[in-house]
């Protein structure tokens, strides 16, 4: 198993997309350095930031000790995890069934799990308007998704199989908030038996706590121009 002798720096905010590098960086127990990127007070917008994740967007991290010993700056949550599972060998198998599994399943949260949920948050919790379309059809895509996993997860122990895995690391930080989204845990037992199993690892716990003060700090239900800096964006030069 590789060694990390100088600390990864991670760029972070308390969200489900942060919370798959911290959960992924507690389960490897190597040692990293937090960097709050503050995105409701545009702290993403910073030039040095913007050099390491052009998209504006956390977390990313940067690996003082990357490929050939050069340090190295990552972006998007499953590029960072799947560079993290490869560098030091595990929740990420290499070659075979077991590797196909685990990219299916991330790539389906990814674009699919990730993107659908966020919607389901921002029409129901902080849209000015209640638009019952977007409601309606946030809400029920996130439903057919648990619906998904839930099916999924009758036969398996975990979404790619029998192995734990970056696929589960990343799928879990957008289940905890399934009452903002309007789901009932209780409709999909098969879920909520992994979910359960998930809460209750030490790693997990660590890395869903991470930064909860400041995350607490902000109020994005009501803070008018934390809402403008996430939800008015568009391009810059």
């Amino acid at each position: 198993m590789t060694s990390q002798t100088k600390p990864i720096e991670l760029y972070f905010w308390p969200t489900p997309n942060g919370w798959k590098i911290s959960i992924m960086l507690e389960e490897l127990g190597v040692p990293y350095d937090v960097k709050f990127v503050n995105i409701g007070a545009g702290d993403q917008f910073e030039p040095d930031f913007l050099k390491i994740s052009p998209n504006n967007r956390m977390p990313a991290i940067v690996d003082p000790e990357g490929p050939g010993g050069e340090p190295v700056s990552i972006f998007e949550s499953g590029a960072i995890l799947q560079y993290l599972g490869r560098k030091f060998g595990q929740f990420y198998p290499q070659g075979g069934r077991e590797q196909i599994a685990v990219e299916e399943w991330l790539f389906w949260q990814v674009g699919g799990l990730g993107p659908m949920a966020g919607q389901t948050h921002h029409f129901r919790n902080y849209a000015p308007e209640k638009i019952a379309y977007g409601i309606d059809r946030y809400t029920n895509e996130t439903n057919r998704l648990y619906g998904v996993m839930n099916k999924r997860l009758a036969a398996n122990e975990y979404l790619a199989g029998s192995l734990y895995s970056i696929a589960d690391i990343a799928s879990i930080g957008w289940v905890v908030p399934y009452e903002n989204q309007g789901q009932d845990i209780n409709d999909f037992p098969n879920l909520k038996r992994w979910f359960e199993t998930m809460l209750a690892r030490p790693a997990v716990e660590r890395g869903l706590a991470l930064g909860k003060e400041e995350r607490e700090k902000m109020k994005l239900e009501s803070d008018e121009k934390a809402q403008s800096i996430l939800f008015g964006q568009r391009a810059r030069d």
